[in-house]
């Protein structure tokens, strides 16, 4: 286990807030199981970040990247990035989220009715009635799970299938998680604005954020983290996500996504502070009995002293995990290479929150269900 630290100029009370938080941490890291993890918390403009894991580094020279250094595959935690881009360009006038979705498409056949009246906020709210994956990619995942069959998707065959899918209900009336739905804006905000979206996401989100180490797909360094089947030893392949580079393509580092839950505690400090702000507004209700609320983008969860808001991904062989409590200053970074049932690191990374939303003074709280 190693541990890294960043702190201002700090106070008895400070100093005894982050030790409290370390223990948490520590205990929390214990609980997750896999080749390469690193838990990371920001609280109150303090950083604490640790890492463990059950492969052994090489022994070589140089030495290797250590694990909190690493560029990480943030899966399905794409979405937040490509739901704050469109909110800024939405709040710049490129375009509006309840502009019709065929408005910023080719002209397509579009022989369901129910096709034309998807807006963007339909789709970045899962709401448009569009299944989780095109159906022709059910059959490749079930006989090659290791295999992403989104590679051979480009942007024309993803409109295609999009021209022949039936939604399943009239869009904003149900919330169904959708990879297709989210994949949908790239080529909509592409479109409206002139710029292919890597280019857009990088200008317009990655850079006024400070986020140097987060790009809209590989970051070509041998500073990329390897992921793991489920044994935990055998190497899983990157993923390449085609035109669906929008709902799981980002790579990021474990400080980069703390810098980007701290921009989203601390808006105003942000070139970008009413879009941050703007994905934080409640849309919708989810869920069993609609107990669950939805914001723009972030799950948005009852929490003690207010609400926190959280988001998760996994590809092949990583997962990630990011989340943030605005009343105590809090967000919680976890990333791991290893996707499978014993990891654990998204439940123990959003209970690893609930308990410092429990208690702002440091000594947290038991989550009660």
């Amino acid at each position: 286990m190693s541990t890294r630290a960043r702190t201002p100029a700090t106070t008895a009370a400070d100093d005894h807030l982050a030790n409290s938080v370390t223990h948490r941490v520590a205990d929390a890291l214990a609980a997750i199981e896999a080749p390469d993890v690193v838990l990371a918390v920001t609280r109150r403009g303090r950083r604490t970040m640790m890492t463990a894991g059950t492969r052994t580094p090489a022994t070589t020279t140089p030495p290797p990247t250590p694990r909190d250094e690493l560029h990480y595959e943030i899966g399905s935690l794409t979405k937040t990035f490509t739901v704050l881009l469109l909110a800024d360009l939405a709040r710049t006038g490129v375009l509006s989220l309840d502009d019709p979705l065929a408005a910023h498409l080719p002209v397509l056949p579009l022989p369901h009715p129910d096709s034309r009246r998807i807006t963007l906020r339909h789709l970045a709210t899962h709401t448009a009635g569009l299944p989780r994956i095109p159906g022709d990619l059910v059959p490749g995942a079930l006989l090659h799970p290791y295999t992403s069959g989104y590679a051979r998707y480009d942007t024309e065959l993803l409109l295609r299938t999009f021209a022949r899918t039936r939604p399943r209900h009239r869009p904003g009336t149900r919330w169904h998680y959708s990879n297709f739905g989210v994949a949908l804006l790239a080529p909509a905000m592409a479109r409206a604005s002139g710029t292919d979206y890597p280019t857009l996401l990088t200008t317009r989100v990655l850079r006024p954020l400070g986020l140097v180490g987060t790009t809209p797909g590989p970051a070509h360094t041998t500073a990329s983290a390897i992921g793991h089947r489920r044994d935990g030893r055998t190497p899983a392949p990157a993923m390449d996500m085609g035109a669906f580079t929008g709902c799981g393509a980002v790579h990021s580092t474990p400080g980069d996504l703390l810098t980007y839950a701290e921009a989203h505690l601390t808006p105003e400090a942000t070139p970008l502070s009413l879009p941050l702000r703007d994905v934080q507004i409640p849309q919708l209700r989810c869920g069993w009995r609609h107990r669950e609320t939805h914001t723009l983008t972030w799950y948005h969860h009852p929490a003690p002293n207010g609400p926190m808001l959280f988001h998760s991904g996994a590809t092949f062989g990583q997962q990630t995990f990011l989340g943030f409590h605005p009343a105590s200053g809090t967000g919680v970074a976890a990333l791991a290479t290893r996707r499978g049932n014993r990891c654990r690191l998204v439940e123990t990374a959003y209970d690893l929150l609930y308990a410092l939303a429990a208690d702002p003074g440091g000594g947290g709280a038991d989550r009660t269900p």
